[in-house]
């Protein structure tokens, strides 16, 4: 059972985080994200948004502003987010439509080609998977000389190679489809493309063959085929589209049944052969021959260079165009040297979550986000790695495309490629292509990635700790009154007070699970003896919740806290509350943040304890929690 007071806290705090509801154009999820269309992106505060309860990360990609939430927490959130917005029955695709509205010609050129694969994909990877139990069936003896597995291993061979045969077909039907048109017209000059009375491509272009050549108007057309012409099929995708579309708006009712599709078909044929076949060649040698020049020529540094970059594309967006390229390489070559590159990119992010998560084991937070957002990167999915840690904290990015690099040279070396594409990391394996060793060259790759991600990230997080620390000395050193030099400190501690009067104990024994259990972080609970609440220590007012009832801090040196005063106290939509900070505002130890009326909120049935939780503690320093109260009240020190 979802507790729906903390989700429809979580939805107010999202809402005033966003600019508001009029803001909000639609809503959807999918399986980790909460997805949003906002009206003016520029009024969404990601770093707020990113300190919200629950929230592994924030960013904006595709023109929709994400949420990472999780399996299973992200259909909670939507249900409550939703109601509470007023934005239910909207489906991803009705999102994605509202989206698309706000994109530019170069994103909306790079999704479509993204939707035109993803019909057609499940039968490129079963294609895939076959094949490799084809090819390491092929190798054994006893398959060979065996009349039943021999006719197993047929049979598996036929399966594995009938989507590439008719593959120029499924991707013009599949983009007729995204752009509007009659699919089955697609699929019609689809087969044009791939008909045996033409010359066969493969063949022609090594000479063993001479097509037929006709004059059309004295231009000199050669009757080639377009096998493998993947290039060309997303092409005549549009053109088939958009001539379907224009021939049944302008022809007549009575006869368009008849005329529109004869015309769509006939004129799409002539474009084929006399413009988009020969310029979609042209484009399409051009993508293998630079790739495989790349090969030969760029060599280990040239893979290294694709696989330390390649997360990088995918903040961007520009990856989803990838797949074409991936499918004509397949089609021109017969592997696929991409997609174990992009698979050991993905892993290197993975390796750095782990260095980041080793740097950071004590912090609740830390671990929160970081398990699952690694466990999301063993099946292929690195936004909750790359958006939620990486990018956030900046220097695991860099280590993780450290680890990529140093697979990606490895790749070369071992001349891992895969038969398909699709799919990464664990799945990936199925894709693998076996020869030269490849499942395990595939496995030695990935934990190359992983584990030089994981070194580089806590090598660089040591020294990204260690400049920060000299900085901050130097800066005190330089500020002292008789201008001699501070003595730098190994260790130098950050001092926190209790913020109320009254028993302070461990926040274990809050009356609420989410704080008792330090899914925030660590802290303690103040049970008051009176409504003033004040500042813990000197810091910077990051965040005041509408209705008063929390407060967040920050200190100079990057922690952050949350000042939460009682238990579902957001459901008194801010009575009894009074706030005496604004957001921005600077604050010393022992400040008043909020005033509350102590006996309205016991008196409608909620707890009146305050919580201090440490939600963020900088890399390299250790937060400790006194067990027991001095009489100074000191409920906490950092060391750094």
């Amino acid at each position: 059972m979802i507790n729906r007071n903390e989700y429809l806290e979580i939805s107010k705090q999202i809402v005033a985080c966003i600019g508001g509801m009029e803001n909000i154009q639609g809503t959807a999820h999918c399986a980790t994200r909460l997805r949003i269309v906002l009206q003016d992106n520029s009024l969404a505060n990601i770093e707020k948004l990113e300190e919200i309860h629950k929230v592994k990360g924030a960013f904006i990609a595709g023109n929709q502003l994400q949420l990472i939430f999780g399996a299973g927490v992200v259909n909670d959130v939507y249900d409550v987010f939703a109601e509470y917005t007023h934005t239910q029955n909207m489906s991803l695709g009705d999102l994605k439509e509202q989206s698309n509205k706000k994109q530019n010609p170069v994103q909306a050129v790079i999704k479509s080609l993204s939707d035109v694969f993803i019909g057609i994909m499940p039968a490129l990877l079963a294609a895939a998977l076959l094949m490799g139990i084809t090819s390491v069936l092929g190798g054994m003896e006893v398959v060979k000389t065996h009349d039943t597995l021999y006719a197993i291993n047929r049979l598996v061979s036929l399966a594995a190679t009938g989507i590439f045969a008719i593959l120029p077909m499924a991707v013009c039907y599949s983009a007729v489809k995204r752009f509007g048109g009659n699919p089955v017209l697609g699929m019609v000059v689809g087969a044009i493309m791939l008909d045996s009375s033409l010359a066969n491509a493969y063949q022609a272009a090594q000479g063993a063959v001479d097509p037929e050549i006709i004059r059309l108007f004295g231009l000199k057309i050669e009757m080639v085929g377009f096998q493998g012409g993947i290039i060309i099929a997303l092409m005549m995708g549009w053109v088939v589209a958009k001539l379907d579309n224009f021939f049944n708006r302008k022809i007549p009712d009575v006869v368009k049944l008849l005329v529109a599709p004869m015309l769509t078909v006939f004129i799409s044929t002539v474009l084929l052969f006399t413009i988009v076949g020969p310029v979609g060649r042209i484009l399409s040698n051009g993508i293998t021959d630079g790739l495989v020049w790349s090969t030969n020529h760029l060599g280990a540094f040239g893979y290294a260079l694709f696989a330390g970059i390649q997360q990088i594309v995918v903040i961007t967006g520009l990856h989803h165009i990838i797949g074409a390229v991936e499918a004509q390489l397949i089609a021109a070559t017969g592997t696929n040297f991409l997609n174990p590159l992009m698979s050991v990119a993905l892993m290197g992010q993975g390796g750095a979550v782990l260095g980041y998560l080793a740097l950071n084991w004590k912090n609740v937070k830390a671990r929160e986000i970081c398990i699952p957002s690694f466990a999301s990167t063993l099946f292929g999915i690195s936004e909750p790695a790359i958006f939620g840690v990486n990018l956030r904290y900046r220097f695991p990015l860099i280590g993780g495309c450290i680890g990529g690099a140093a697979a990606g040279a490895y790749v070369y070396f071992s001349k891992l490629t895969a038969l398909g594409f699709g799919t990464t990391a664990l799945p990936g394996m199925a894709i693998a292509n076996p020869a030269n060793h490849g499942y395990i060259n595939y496995i030695v790759a990935h934990v190359i990635a992983l584990a030089i991600g994981f070194v580089a990230t806590a090598i660089i997080g040591k020294m990204w700790t260690t400049v920060n620390k000299a900085e901050t000395i130097e800066e005190e050193t330089n500020s002292t009154d008789d201008g001699k030099k501070a003595e730098a400190k190994d260790v130098v501690e950050s001092i926190f007070y209790a913020p109320a009067e009254g028993e302070v104990k461990p926040i274990s024994e809050s009356s609420d699970q989410t704080f008792s259990k330090k899914i925030l972080g660590d802290g303690v609970v103040v049970f008051p003896e009176n409504g003033f609440v004040m500042s813990p220590c000197n810091a910077k007012v990051k965040l005041v919740y509408p209705t008063g009832h929390a407060v967040g801090l920050e200190t100079e040196d990057g922690t952050v806290i949350l000042i939460h005063c009682g238990i579902d106290t957001v459901n008194m939509k801010g009575e009894g509350f009074e706030v005496f900070v604004k957001e921005g505002q600077q604050v010393a130890a022992g400040d008043i943040l909020v005033k509350f009326d102590k006996e309205l909120v016991e008196s409608k049935g909620y707890s009146s304890e305050i919580l201090v939780v440490f939600t963020e503690v900088p890399t390299g320093n250790v937060l400790k929690i006194n067990e027991q109260i001095p009489a100074d009240r000191v409920i906490a020190e950092i060391e750094k």
